[in-house]
């Protein structure tokens, strides 16, 4: 995946004391994510140690482990509400919608909002966020374990909407997942290289048309 916004996207949980309990988590862990971001954007990612992180989010280094488990998971958490988008797009379906009709649906309307996941967005917080993952290998080496939790979602999201074999559908997911992937890399790549948002927007749209047809003419179980 290319992306991921500045702030959380998770859903906000109900108000009874579980609820509490669980949103109070989630702040401390975007709290300490961002923490580290910040200081990661500021030195570089390998320059900072996991101690410097641990003070500057004003806990102790083993709190600190107790909620990432690594120094690479400090950054991929921006990642952690889009996991398993695809399957979440495809099991929220409208009635008598297909799975790929679903998802190109969802990544046009992320472009038309200019979803930092789509690769689309020029706000400098986000050119430089994906400096950061892009440039720093453990962090592109961890997006594999990402992308493979991302496509096991969406292969049984997949198979309980159209059936079929398990293979067929993880293979079906593969596909999908790696041209969101690529869609939304390329849109970075021509922001980040100067190019106006509004001006590579047209492109966008018509690469992400011409790919979900090619991907409904391979895939006809799921179109």
């Amino acid at each position: 995946m290319s992306s991921a916004s500045t702030n959380s996207s998770r859903p906000h949980a109900q108000p009874e004391a579980g609820g509490l309990r669980a949103r109070k988590k989630q702040r401390r862990y975007e709290e300490i994510s961002e923490a580290a971001i910040t200081l990661f954007l500021e030195k570089g990612f390998e320059k900072v140690s996991v101690a410097e992180v641990a003070e500057a989010a004003e806990i102790s280094k083993p709190t600190l482990f107790r909620y990432f488990a690594s120094k690479e998971d400090l950054v991929l958490h921006r990642f952690a509400d889009h996991e398993d988008e695809a399957a979440r797009v495809v099991a929220a379906r409208p009635s008598g919608a297909t799975a790929l009709d679903a998802l190109r649906q969802n990544f046009l309307t992320g472009l038309d909002h200019r979803d930092p996941v789509t690769g689309l967005n020029d706000h400098p917080g986000v050119l430089a966020f994906h400096r950061l993952l892009y440039g720093t290998p453990s962090l592109v080496a961890r997006l594999f374990g990402y992308q493979d939790r991302s496509e096991q979602a969406l292969a049984a999201a997949l198979s309980k909407a159209h059936g079929g074999t398990p293979l067929e559908a993880r293979l079906a997911a593969a596909q999908i997942v790696a041209v969101q992937r690529i869609l939304a890399e390329e849109n970075w790549r021509r922001v980040a290289g100067g190019e106006s948002v509004d001006d590579v927007a047209r492109d966008a749209t018509t690469a992400a048309d011409e790919a979900f047809t090619q991907l409904r003419q391979g895939l006809p179980r799921y179109a």
